[in-house]
């Protein structure tokens, strides 16, 4: 699938925040709320600085986002993410009126958007999420085992 100039720059910007969750040690993940065109929340990974298992990505973006918009209704609102939301993430993006959401790669052990789940477009829940994969898979793949690598090493 081809996606629109937006939907690369966009995806871009959340690929930027996986490297800055890279160099802080942290699993590469970024993640930004884009509504009308404009960045409106981002996040990267924090669950080690943070010490809380809910500082995923997604979950600080979407956090931003409703503040800025002074709103937790985030109608009109798409969510980038380098990695397939997990069912936490996904849940939130749910309860926020998420419109749509774009992620590089799938995750096999925890998402929620077509790999192991699918409940952003399931048939259980009063909203559904439109979900695109594939934006930037290569670069996605790279920084999860650049991570898993060093991970690795430093563990031997």
């Amino acid at each position: 699938m081809l996606f629109s100039e937006h939907n690369y720059k966009f995806m871009l910007a959340a690929l930027a925040e996986a490297v800055a969750a890279l160099e802080d040690g942290e699993i590469p993940i970024g993640a930004v709320v884009v509504h009308k065109n404009k960045i409106i929340g981002k996040g990267h990974n924090q669950t080690e600085r943070l010490k809380d298992p809910t500082a995923h990505a997604e979950m600080l973006a979407i956090t931003a986002a409703a503040n800025n918009l002074q709103n937790w209704r985030l109608n009109e609102c798409e969510l980038y993410v380098n990695v397939e939301p997990c069912v936490m993430c996904t849940g939130a993006a749910i309860a926020a009126r998420i419109e749509k959401i774009y992620f590089s790669i799938y995750e096999p052990k925890f998402g929620a958007c077509g790999s192991l789940y699918n409940i952003a477009e399931g048939e259980k829940t009063n909203h559904k999420i439109k979900v695109y994969s594939g934006i930037f898979q290569e670069e996605s793949e790279k920084l999860m085992k650049e991570f898993f690598m060093k991970t690795r090493t430093a563990n031997n």
